[in-house]
């Protein structure tokens, strides 16, 4: 992300974003109970830790980046509260392959749907960079399913991109490299619309 993007993104923590619902998202806490997430773990655009630390809580050694300075000292903040064990830090998520470490569970709760075309594929090979095969990554992101007048558009709100992703475009970004397992319909909860948003929910394996 570039500069204005991160600044952009630190600026809506000094209230509470959207996004921010202070707690993992259900579909990724359905995969938590189903003991989908294993080995080591990669919470990416980890906002205020709340994915991360779930992964924490079930024993597994785990990290979550952001670019938000602020969010990072609330996740940080919100794993002394709570004694567990999670390595915070500030990253770029487009240049994820700068942290020179391999993860077996990298999980995208609601960052993909962020990035432009041309980024998803930046990102697709900074993940491939961290992650062996036989990992897997867990993406939840804002569908295309959305009512006319409702939800992002293709263009900057707020400050924030956040693009409609249909499924052939998951499909497109991961299409070397990595096996797409499945794409199942989801909701993606914010604190605005009580039912939630439509989104996807992808189970992608580095090949």
């Amino acid at each position: 992300m570039g500069g204005s993007q991160v600044e952009s993104y630190d600026t809506h923590y000094t209230g509470v974003p959207l996004w921010d619902i202070g707690r993992p998202q259900l579909a990724m806490r359905e995969l938590a109970e189903a003991g989908a997430f294993r080995g080591r773990a990669l919470d990416i655009g980890c906002g205020t830790g709340e994915v991360a630390l779930m992964a924490a809580a079930l024993g597994l050694p785990a990290v979550g980046i952001d670019s938000a300075p602020t969010a990072i000292e609330t996740a940080r903040r919100k794993a002394r509260e709570r004694g567990l064990e999670v390595r915070f830090q500030v990253g770029n998520a487009l240049e994820i392959g700068d942290l020179d470490e391999q993860f077996d569970t990298v999980l995208d709760s609601a960052l993909f749907h962020a990035f432009s075309r041309p980024e998803r594929i930046q990102y697709a090979a900074g993940l491939a960079t961290v992650m062996p095969p036989g990992a897997r990554l867990f993406l939840l992101c804002l569908s295309d399913r959305h009512q006319a007048g409702r939800g992002p558009r293709r263009e900057a709100q707020g400050g924030i991109r956040a693009l409609r992703v249909n499924q052939d475009d998951i499909r497109a970004t991961f299409a070397d490299g990595w096996r797409v397992d499945s794409i199942e319909s989801a909701t993606l909860e914010n604190t605005r619309d009580a039912a939630g948003a439509p989104a996807w929910l992808a189970t992608i394996t580095r090949t």
